[in-house]
This record gives structure tokens, C-alpha cells and sequence, in this order.
């Protein structure tokens, strides 16, 4: 059973396309998923770190205390069905595009955090989709080390690092081991 969203909750959320598809085939495809995630959640969540790969995606996320599970459920199964039936529309495809229920793990400690974050950050290097985080722009790894405005909430995850330099330092450090023990999705 998946766990229940919790307002104040921490979450890694994640899903993926449905057998061999992609679920973005071009720039404006990964630019339009992270709007439509706006959209539909922005309001509802704190975005802490993603990372959207062709054929899946990572979200951690802080629920906003105001926010039931019911409440989220939807907001994340309105953002999923929007997406995919634009998605169908552009490339004149019918049916499902990502699996049909998103997976949710409840961050329950510091260290699972910490590993969470460079594990979201490292897939695109897991991926052979680029030799480091930074040179994939489908993620918050830049966005942490820019200064520029953002969606992503940066001030929680940073603390957790001890400040820039310790986020830089944690993911140098963990290019090799960023698959967390208990958690693995390919």
C-alpha cells in the first residue's frame, strides 16, 4: 500500500510510461509536463527536487498543510491524464501514457533525504544520458546552484547539505552509490 500524504509530509513521487514509450520525445514536451505539474500542484506542494528522464519522472515534494490525500491524489491524477491526453493530441497516439497509479514514499529520515535527492539528481548520469547532473536541464540540480528565481524551494534541501558547498560536495561524492538501499526504480 502506498503511503498516505500527509500535510508537512515529504515525498519522493514517481512514475513512468507505460511499456517501451516516452513520455517526452522533445524540449517542449519536458517544459510542458513541468507546467502542467504547476499547474495542477504548484499550489498544493513544495517542489524540493525532480528529475524528468524520457520514460519517467521524480518529483520530492512537502505537502502543504492544508492538503488532504484525497485532495493530492486527484491534483496528481488530473496532472498525469492532462499531460497525456496533450500528449496523445500532438502525436495522434490513443491510451494510457504513464502507468496508472503513481508510486509515493514518504521520506521518514535526514540520511533517506539526503540520498533521495542525489539519487534524483544522478539518474540522467545512470541513464548514460549525460556524464554529470549538471548538464541535464530536465531537473532542480541547476536550479540549486543558480540564484535565479525558481519553483523549486531550495532553502529546506540546502539546510539539509549544510549550505551550497555541502550540496555540491554530497553529489561529487556520490556519483557512484546514488541508488538508495531501499529504493530502486528503473
Amino acid at each position: 500500500m502506498a503511503d498516505i500524504f500527509e500535510p508537512q509530509g515529504i515525498y519522493h513521487v514517481y512514475n513512468r510510461a507505460i511499456g517501451d514509450e516516452k513520455l517526452f520525445k522533445s524540449n517542449d514536451n519536458f517544459l510542458y509536463f513541468l507546467e502542467k505539474f504547476n499547474f495542477y500542484l504548484g499550489d498544493k506542494v513544495e517542489t524540493l527536487a525532480y528529475c524528468l528522464i524520457p520514460n519517467h519522472y521524480h518529483f520530492l515534494i512537502k505537502v502543504n498543510s492544508d492538503i488532504s490525500d484525497d485532495h493530492l491524489v486527484k491534483a496528481f491524477s488530473d496532472f498525469q491524464n492532462s499531460y497525456s491526453k496533450s500528449y496523445n493530441k500532438v502525436f495522434s497516439r490513443n491510451g494510457s501514457l504513464v502507468q496508472r497509479k503513481f508510486k509515493r514514499k514518504k521520506i521518514k529520515s535526514e540520511e533517506y533525504l539526503t540520498r533521495i535527492v542525489i539519487y534524483i539528481h544522478q539518474n540522467p548520469v545512470k541513464h548514460q544520458l549525460t556524464k554529470r547532473p549538471f548538464d541535464w536541464k530536465y531537473s532542480s540540480f541547476q536550479a540549486y546552484l543558480s540564484e535565479k528565481p525558481s519553483k523549486v524551494s531550495r532553502k529546506l534541501v540546502l539546510e539539509w547539505f549544510g549550505g551550497l558547498e555541502g550540496f555540491k560536495t554530497a553529489h561529487q561524492e556520490n556519483v557512484e552509490n546514488f541508488t538508495p538501499e531501499d529504493f530502486l526504480f528503473e
